[in-house]
């Protein structure tokens, strides 16, 4: 007697080498962001996980999935995540983390927080350090591939990279005795770290994260300015040895001293710049350097750091004008959360649209930023954030409409991954 059966006909045709069925939905708004223009009863035709086409009628023989009551967008993507971590305002709950959650305890949070990001539309993460995880993001991502767990497509850069003494625990009180974790690979010389970025390309990483900048604080002119970790030497090595391998690297860099030695070295994204002068933002978009605003944990962590360091809160109100004069020059601003590094599930990665349009984005550029650029910064603009016949069938929607109320991305009733429904229309 069989004790294997097909529970699904995808699921049998792909079992005996038939073709994958074809899967039709049905749209209310089809929200296409790379032409900006809205499709009324589109559907979308799948098949094998992929965009077949996008037209107006159901193909005969397909099965029917219906949106016709929401406004429909392409999946939505997380350019700035840390799915190992579980928020930490402070250095106490980093630490904790770090010291007390063994790495298959927070491998499984991390399961729940992919999970709940899922369900809040993000079918893709760019996961940006694994703070002290090894390489348990590698794992994570294959885990997710596999189908051994549900949640986004990870793109990751394993443990990120510092020089001694710049990164660590968060606390100041342990023994100098003690070889206490690190939440990050540190490297010194540009030999080491080539070697590094070596290192963690051989084992698994997508995209190598480099702490630029440190040690915030304001000159007596009133600037707001910070420690630089790597000489230019060092940064220069581990972005050529990077690029030679087909690797992007995204920098940590809060201030433009930060910003100064990453554009030298030629990154491909800034993570945060969270205070951005007129020079940094004009060398931003003539380099087409992406910018990850992380928005959302600054709103976040601000009052609690705020407690040991009023730097925190001067960075925090920079960040306003810093986002609205980088978007009037023209730099091209990914969404990007620092989910993780609030929690998961007190927090909908989806306000930080919300917060861009309040800083001058209209609602199309806001969904541009987590879907067309997201994309492009990943360098799969053929795949993902897009409707075009080949991309992934990852679909979003809505209730209501993000174009009139971009909060309606806070309240997602439907999402597909891969054409595989995860949240079904009528929830």
């Amino acid at each position: 007697m069989r004790h294997l059966v097909c529970v699904t006909v995808l699921l049998c045709g792909v079992a005996f080498g038939q073709q994958a069925p074809v899967i039709a939905v049905k749209t209310g708004r089809l929200l296409d962001p790379v032409a900006q223009k809205v499709r009324t009863g589109a559907v979308v035709v799948v098949q094998d996980g992929r965009i077949k086409s996008v037209g107006d009628a159901v193909p005969p023989g397909a099965q029917v999935v219906d949106a016709s009551g929401l406004t429909v967008s392409p999946g939505f993507i997380d350019t700035h995540t840390h799915v190992m971590l579980q928020g930490d305002p402070t250095d106490v709950e980093y630490d904790e983390q770090i010291l007390k959650e063994s790495l298959p305890y927070r491998a499984l949070r991390a399961s729940r927080a992919m999970r709940i990001a899922l369900e809040h539309g993000f079918t893709t993460l760019r996961d940006i350090g694994n703070e002290g995880a090894g390489f348990a993001d590698v794992d994570m991502k294959k885990a997710v591939a596999a189908g051994i767990i549900v949640g986004p497509r990870l793109f990751v850069a394993t443990k990120a990279l510092a020089p001694t003494g710049a990164y660590g625990l968060g606390g100041t009180s342990y023994s100098w005795q003690l070889d206490m974790p690190k939440g990050v690979e540190m490297c010194d010389g540009p030999d080491a770290c080539r070697r590094a970025v070596r290192d963690q390309i051989a084992h698994g990483a997508d995209w190598i994260k480099v702490y630029a900048d440190r040690g915030y604080y304001r000159r007596p002119d009133g600037q707001i300015r910070s420690l630089p970790n790597f000489t230019q030497e060092e940064l220069n090595a581990i972005v050529d040895q990077a690029h030679r391998t087909n690797r992007r690297v995204a920098a940590h860099s809060i201030t433009p001293t930060g910003h100064a030695i990453a554009l030298a070295a030629g990154v491909d994204s800034i993570e945060h710049g969270q205070v951005i002068d007129d020079a940094t933002a004009k060398q931003m978009a003539q380099k087409k350097v992406f910018l990850s605003p992380t928005l959302t944990v600054i709103g976040y962590v601000d009052a609690p750091r705020s407690k040991t360091n009023p730097i925190w809160n001067a960075i925090a109100k920079a960040s306003e004008e810093s986002f609205r004069r980088a978007l009037a020059a023209g730099v091209q601003i990914a969404l990007g959360t620092d989910a993780g590094g609030f929690p998961w599930d007190q927090i909908n990665q989806a306000k930080e649209f919300k917060i861009y349009v309040d800083r001058g984005m209209t609602p199309w550029q806001a969904i541009r930023s987590g879907t067309v650029v997201a994309a492009s910064l990943l360098g799969k603009e053929s795949e993902l954030g897009t409707l075009a016949p080949g991309a992934y069938a990852d679909l979003v929607g809505m209730k209501d409409d993000p174009l009139k109320d971009i909060t309606a991305t806070e309240r997602v009733s439907f999402v597909m991954k891969e054409g595989v429904v995860v949240i079904p229309s009528g929830r």
